[in-house]
């Protein structure tokens, strides 16, 4: 099978869905296609909204003592939590990664389904997942952690795209170099380009998944609508479940 590197989904983190998840569907004009149950081995629920071919999930713990718990109290509720990439191989890419010193903090299988997920100590900033479903490389095909139906969630009157994520450290330019490796993309100067993505890495104190840009069709309307639900609206971006959303015509 040939070679590919798509980004397939962005997870954030919440302490509660809700009102994350109606702010997000109210200004954005998405809708949920799936809660998917496997999650709650984990103590977690989630809610997942396509952005086109790319779904953006919320996840939230109902126990102590988990992962995204941890990820929360650590940095305060700020930054995303997961880059999910979809590739032709995951066991092979999370075994060169494991090669660079990133250790495997989980695999997951739920068959057609296939994931090998990196430990975020070792990416920095995130977890990095890498998945494979079989009969997927059509990106409207089956995507199960996204549910058995979930193109027909897909809205494009308010948002088209979600294009570009934006990764913050001390050091971007060793960042972009570090991840671009263990993503088998080399960086060009402090971005990397999927297929269907970009990330751009920029100068920050901390290193956390900051910001998401999203192309939309009324960048008014989406702010206007951002305002109304409580949102602080500096310029074109305001902040939700920890991240700056950003929004382009």
């Amino acid at each position: 099978m040939a070679e590919y590197m798509r980004l397939r989904q962005i997870c954030l983190v919440a302490p509660q869905l809700e009102p994350v998840i109606s702010d997000i569907s109210a200004i954005m004009g998405l809708d949920v296609c799936y809660r998917d149950g496997n999650v709650a081995k984990y103590g977690l629920e989630n809610a997942l909204l396509p952005v086109d071919t790319i779904l953006l999930e919320v996840v939230a713990p109902f126990q102590p003592g988990t992962a995204a718990g941890r990820f929360i109290e650590k940095t305060g509720g700020r930054g995303g939590y997961m880059a999910i990439f979809c590739c032709e191989d995951p066991d092979a890419r999370g075994a060169k990664a494991n090669a660079m010193g990133v250790r495997t903090a989980n695999v997951i299988t739920h068959a057609p389904y296939h994931g090998v997920q990196l430990h975020p100590r070792d990416c920095r900033a995130a977890f990095i997942e890498f998945n494979h479903t079989d009969g997927s490389d059509d990106i409207l095909g089956p995507y199960p952690p996204a549910g058995p139906t979930w193109q027909q969630s897909i809205r494009k009157d308010t948002t088209l795209a979600l294009t570009e994520v934006e990764m913050q450290s001390p050091e971007p330019q060793a960042l972009a170099e570090h991840w671009g490796r263990i993503i088998g993309i080399a960086a060009t100067d402090t971005t990397l380009k999927l297929p269907n993505s970009t990330f751009r890495f920029v100068k920050g104190e901390t290193e956390i998944m900051s910001g998401l840009t999203f192309k939309v069709a009324n960048k008014t309307m989406v702010l206007e609508a951002a305002k109304a639900r409580g949102c602080a609206v500096p310029g074109d971006e305001f902040l939700l479940c920890g991240v700056r959303f950003k929004v382009t015509t």
